[in-house]
């Protein structure tokens, strides 16, 4: 008959064994602890209006310093693709598409063609929806031009809403 298998070790060499086999029963006892991933901040700067060497970090005569800084330390696009307006452009740089195909081929007007629904298409994804699925939190400030306009005002009206001088309630469709 077997001896048990305490029998055959000293007990202070049966509470180190135990210590070891309790070590290798935690869930990833092979693996090295791995130091916290760190990701990088993304931010991205789009400004209307704005010539590619207007800025200090690019060759401007203009002072930029706290952008010059953000060029330095960080990733700086040196080719891209202008679309020459605002809406278009803004669609390409947040979705990665070629505009037409995000749906912004001039403004925010429908114009009930492809390419020219005047809103970021049921199609695309934004780079912060992308983002948000790995982990990132997102916000955005400023001008999202990217979704229909609400125009149900003459257009003496609507100046004098871009004049902050009225409020209205709703910009743009929620849903877009």
């Amino acid at each position: 008959m077997k001896k048990p298998f305490t029998t055959l070790l000293p007990k202070s060499k049966i509470a180190l064994v135990g210590l070891a086999l309790l070590g290798l029963a935690q869930p990833g006892f092979a693996q090295k602890k791995k130091a916290p991933e760190k990701r990088p901040n993304i931010v991205l700067i789009l400004a209307d209006d704005l010539g590619f060497s207007d800025i200090g970090s690019y060759g401007g005569e203009i002072q930029t310093p706290h952008l010059d800084q953000l060029a330095t330390n960080g990733l700086r696009f040196n080719q891209f693709y202008n679309a020459s307006r605002c809406c278009p452009t803004r669609a390409a740089l947040l979705t990665g598409l070629y505009n037409h195909q995000a749906g912004i081929g001039n403004m925010t007007t429908d114009q009930k063609l492809p390419g020219y629904r005047g809103y970021l298409t049921e199609n695309t994804v934004t780079i912060a929806e992308v983002l948000k699925t790995v982990g990132y939190q997102t916000g955005m400030v400023g001008k999202w031009h990217v979704s229909n306009t609400v125009e149900k005002t003459p257009v003496e009206e609507h100046l004098r809403w871009q004049a902050n001088q009225v409020k209205y309630p709703e910009f743009s469709p929620l849903n877009q």
